[in-house]
């Protein structure tokens, strides 16, 4: 039986623009999670949830690009790390996808207490950087990340990256 992706929208989300309403010169704001089964097929059943979220909510514009990338990339390796690290104490995982106030915070949270941390680069390993590689992708972009307890005795691992600034010298109506 194939698992899905299981969305709701946070109460107090904004709802859409009246129609006639001024055009936004950002992404549609709100608040999503994305619940699934702790298990491999979804972590890219995730990734396409936020994607699609993400382009609804008007990132589909080429400035909006890298962010989105390095959107999917957190989310990849934050869900594929719950998956693999947390299953056995989580059956589901909780991605939370947050467009406020010129920021996109995507956070997943799992059941299990264990706070990870980034490992350095070891050129002897296989794996175990994808915590490094999401505090580099954030930080590169202008944004913070960090670890916390959840209230549930899990943890919430997030990441917010600034939206990008619409380019003055650009001409009106082309981005």
């Amino acid at each position: 039986m194939a698992a899905s992706v299981r969305a709701s929208a946070r109460a107090g989300a904004p709802a859409a623009a009246p129609t006639g309403a001024p055009a936004r010169s950002g992404p549609a704001e709100g608040v999503w999670r994305f619940t699934v089964p702790a298990e491999e097929a979804s972590v890219p059943r995730t990734r396409h949830a936020v994607r699609d979220r993400l382009l609804a909510q008007g990132m589909a514009e080429i400035r909006y690009q890298e962010l989105v990338d390095d959107v999917l990339l957190i989310v990849s390796e934050l869900v594929g790390n719950a998956v693999t690290h947390a299953a056995e104490l989580s059956p589901e995982v909780t991605t939370e996808l947050a467009v406020q106030d010129g920021w996109v915070r995507v956070s997943v949270e799992d059941g299990d207490p264990y706070r990870p941390k980034a490992l350095e680069t070891d050129t002897g390993r296989t794996g175990g950087r994808g915590l490094l590689l999401v505090k580099s992708v954030t930080l590169q972009a202008g944004g913070v990340c960090d670890v916390e307890q959840a209230g549930e005795g899990g943890k919430v691992i997030w990441a917010s990256l600034p939206l990008p600034r619409r380019d003055p010298d650009r001409g009106r109506g082309r981005d």
